[in-house]
This record gives structure tokens, sequence and C-alpha cells, in this order.
């Protein structure tokens, strides 16, 4: 199951950030224990301030080939698991995303 979901404006995409991970990266899917699938994200940047969702948006925005301001936090703003919309064309986001996925299997 996809941990991204279709709309007419975009995707929604279930992600676990590890701010502070090293790196801004996306490490692939991850099954957590409820059985729900999430992108599993790291970010350098720290979960202050609103510091790390700010890279999430930002890292997504760039392996997507969108626009910042087309990428925001649904809910999940001060949790590692979040919600995130990316408005654009649902088949290329939900494509670019399993490519972004598939390469780095869990």
């Amino acid at each position: 199951m996809d941990p991204w979901r279709y709309s007419t404006e975009g995707i929604s995409v279930a992600l676990r950030v590890t701010p502070r991970g090293g790196r801004d990266d996306i490490d692939g899917l991850e099954t957590l224990a409820n059985g729900r699938t999430v992108v599993k994200v790291r970010v350098r940047a720290i979960a202050e301030g609103g510091e790390a969702n700010r890279a999430v948006t930002e890292l997504l925005a760039k392996a997507l080939g969108v626009p910042k301001r087309n990428v925001r936090v649904l809910s999940g703003t001060t949790s590692r698991l979040k919600q995130i919309a990316v408005d654009g064309d649902p088949a290329r986001l939900g494509e670019a995303l399993r490519i972004l996925t598939a390469a780095k299997p869990d």
C-alpha cells in the first residue's frame, strides 16, 4: 500500500521524519507497528521553531521538482509523523515518489 493518496490538486504523503538526521534525504518506505506505511525522511534541521518542517517541505519540493509553495504540512507539525500535501499533477508526483522510494528499500 502506497503511503500517499491522490487528489485532484496533487497528492498527500504520510511521512516519518528524523530531525538532526545528518543529511537531507528520502530513505525509502517503512511499515509502522500499526501496519501503516510511511515515507522515511531525514533532515539536518532541528525540530525547533518549524526548522525541521521547513527542511522537509524544501526537500520534497526539490525531490519532486515542484515549487516550494506547492508543498505544505497538513498535519503533524509537532510530530515525527506528518501528512504533507504536494500540489501538482498527481500521476507525475506519484510516479516520482515511487521512483524515489523504490531505490531505497527498507
